[in-house]
């Protein structure tokens, strides 16, 4: 650090998209905050990277030394699983369960016909699925001990096989996981080159199939990312950072380098719950805690609902095709964002799920794309201005008209009513995916504030609201940004889990036990972690069913049996809307280690009314071409008002406020919209 300066708590957060790679720095001391946005680079995310530090560094006036905290969003692991980009891997099963990937489960996808789907091929193959002689009881006691000599028979079979890694997945490992340890511990000296997972380390839990899979695309990504970890080290290195690289997971927490080297599948939809964090952050500071968020970003839409100020998790959660049975945010995701591409297809127009990325990007950005997306149809409606990133980007109006004008003509459309269509379709499916989290949970969303983030998110927030009849909408700080702010606001977070032995009504000395246990667990990671005692939470957690049912309900865990079976019960009639007199089983016990976030000091927006407009455009509004004030959202001070229509530009995105809307500017610096009384 220079001399002249003053000694800094500097911590950046990096969120790389599809489209834009997103930075936040904050100085702890003095809750002094920059923000940078720059192209993501697919080829090699990790020189996006480094771009964007500096860039956020260089308007601070500090570099890599003055780094205390780095804090990542990757989306390297869920792109390998979508894409089927994965390392090659082999998987070591018990003797008689090979086909368990083949089997699967007996459900398909919401969407899918019952007679014309058809089962994804597993990511591993049969070919590459190796037995070993052994067999655990569900109790956990050994039937056949582990016969070693199988174990190196595999390990030569694999040798074969030209793979870069291993998945271990015996049968009830989550019981007595010392097979499957020794398994690892002869593949290891065996194969030393090639990376291995054991089920026991990514999720000891019932079910097979789910722990199977979740095992195998936990290996598959595992080359991959523990790569790209060790580059964005090296690079901070090279820099003269020196604080641990912390990674987001898709429980909504962060955890260190070594720990996702181990279970890189825990960074899986990492981006949107880093999304999700900031935007409770935001809202709890103007006093909000029912929110509906919608990040939309270049190429999806990511939906989630928090009551009371709770993020909910789910182990039901998925990566494209796949079940991925490791706690992650509950939230909805489908293939609509501002990259999103307008199409003819059986003569009508369609939009999405096919996205035009980062390159060549909407034909308006200039990079060589021709077909129309939504970010086109907001700049031929006028929607969305000329200039973006503080004017370091223009777009071409041209271009956009001519995209759209592709879809329009062979629908005997004009340009402005397929820019409309373009745009009704991809909110109409937006707001099915917030039904989904919301009405079809027993919510109703008109009792919830809608924040709509993500570089097109505040272009879509007003439009979504009155579809749903909700009259709130909150615009954050810095909405095109906020996964990376949300980095800044999230705890270290583990969990730890064991699978009682045979499900079955709650034992108290039993159960304390394997709470113990995993207690104990907790505390050392917090340990290794270096959490202050002050800033540690343990949460416990049991996952309860009744007899026969296929599935468990998640409910605070106590040591009073009638208390936790009373929680279940109540749990169970507010999600299905009935209770039953039949026995509950305990199947799973949790234990939730966090260690909290240091917080920056709350910076206040200095009063200030909002100046009179010195910019208009012409956006096209029922038909009518409207002179629509845009307004420099940083000559907002707190208190100032405004109404709509009018343009809200800032570097990081562009709020459309609708005709009936009207804008108030919290302290906070976020912004409030209220829909007009009728």
């Amino acid at each position: 650090m220079a001399l002249d300066k003053e000694p800094t708590s500097l911590a950046v957060a990096v969120d790389i998209g599809g489209t834009f790679t997103d930075v936040a720095l904050v100085d702890h001391a003095t809750g002094r905050s920059w923000r940078a946005k720059t192209p993501s680079i697919p080829s090699d995310p990790s020189e996006a990277f480094l771009n964007g530090i500096r860039l956020a560094m260089g308007q601070a006036g500090a570099s890599g030394p003055d780094l205390d905290q780095v804090l990542h969003g990757t989306t390297v692991a869920t792109n390998m699983i979508l894409e089927g980009k994965g390392a090659r891997a082999a998987l070591v099963t018990t003797r008689g369960f090979r086909h368990v990937l083949a089997i699967g489960r007996q459900d398909i996808p919401r969407k899918a016909n019952l007679y014309t789907w058809v089962k994804p091929i597993p990511p591993v193959p049969a070919s590459r699925i190796v037995e070993v002689d052994e067999r655990v009881a569900a109790g956990g006691a050994v039937i056949d001990p582990l016969d070693d000599a199988s174990v190196l028979a595999a390990a030569r079979a694999i040798r074969g096989m030209k793979v870069e890694a291993v998945a271990i997945c015996l049968l009830h490992a989550y019981a007595n996981p010392e097979h499957e340890r020794r398994v690892a511990e002869i593949l290891r000296a065996e194969l030393p080159d090639l990376a291995i997972t054991v089920s026991s380390d990514v999720l000891p839990v019932v079910r097979e199939y789910e722990r199977s899979l979740t095992t195998v695309l936990n290996a598959t990504v595992m080359p991959g990312v523990t790569t790209y970890v060790s580059r964005l080290e090296q690079r901070l290195k090279d820099e003269g950072a020196t604080p641990p690289l912390m990674l987001m997971q898709s429980n909504g927490g962060v955890a260190g380098a070594p720990k996702i080297r181990v279970a890189p599948a825990l960074t899986a939809l990492s981006g949107p719950a880093a999304g999700v964090v900031g935007a409770r952050a935001e809202a709890e500071a103007c006093g909000i805690k029912d929110i509906i968020t919608v990040d939309i970003g270049g190429t999806s839409a990511d939906i989630c609902l928090i009551k009371d100020g709770k993020i909910g998790l789910t182990q039901n959660g998925s990566v494209g095709e796949w079940p991925l049975a490791l706690p992650m945010v509950d939230m909805i995701t489908i293939g609509a964002g501002g990259g999103s591409l307008a199409r003819i297809k059986n003569g009508g127009l369609t939009v999405g799920p096919e996205s035009s990325g980062a390159r060549p990007g909407p034909a308006s950005y200039g990079h060589g794309g021709t077909e129309p997306t939504v970010t086109d149809a907001h700049v031929v409606l006028g929607q969305l201005p000329a200039r973006l990133l503080g004017g370091s980007m223009t777009l071409d109006t041209g271009a956009a008209e001519a995209a759209v004008a592709s879809v329009a003509q062979p629908l005997g459309l004009d340009q402005e009513a397929a820019a409309r269509g373009i745009l009704a379709i991809a909110d109409n499916h937006m707001v099915g995916a917030i039904r989904v989290v919301s009405v079809e949970r027993g919510h109703d969303p008109r009792d919830f504030t809608l924040v709509p983030f993500g570089g097109a998110g505040p272009l879509h927030g007003c439009a979504l609201a009155d579809l749903l009849g909700i009259r709130r909408v909150l615009v954050t700080n810095a909405p095109g940004v906020l996964c990376a702010n949300g980095l800044l606001a999230a705890d270290l977070k583990s969990e730890f889990s064991r699978a009682l032995a045979i499900p079955g009504p709650m034992n108290g000395p039993e159960t304390e036990a394997v709470i113990a246990e995993l207690d104990a667990q907790a505390e050392a990671w917090l340990d290794e972690e270096d959490v202050l005692q002050e800033a540690r939470v343990i949460e416990r957690v049991a996952l309860m069913r009744y007899a026969g049912q296929g599935g468990e309900i998640a409910v605070p865990w106590s040591p009073d049996r009638a208390e936790v079976e009373a929680n279940f019960a109540e749990t169970h009639k507010a999600l299905y809307g009935f209770s039953l007199s039949a026995p509950i089983e305990l199947v799973t016990l949790r234990v939730h280690a966090t260690g909290l976030a240091r917080n920056a000091p709350a910076v206040t927006l200095e009063p200030g009314e909002a100046p009179a407009p010195t910019e208009f455009t012409t956006v096209l509004i029922d038909g009518a071409k409207t002179e629509v004030p845009v307004i420099d959202r940083a000559t907002l001070g707190a208190g100032a008002r405004f109404e709509g229509p009018s343009i809200l530009t800032q570097l990081d995105t562009t709020t459309f406020v609708a005709p009936g809307w009207s804008g108030a500017v919290h302290p906070s610096g976020n912004i409030l919209l209220e829909k007009a009384a009728l």
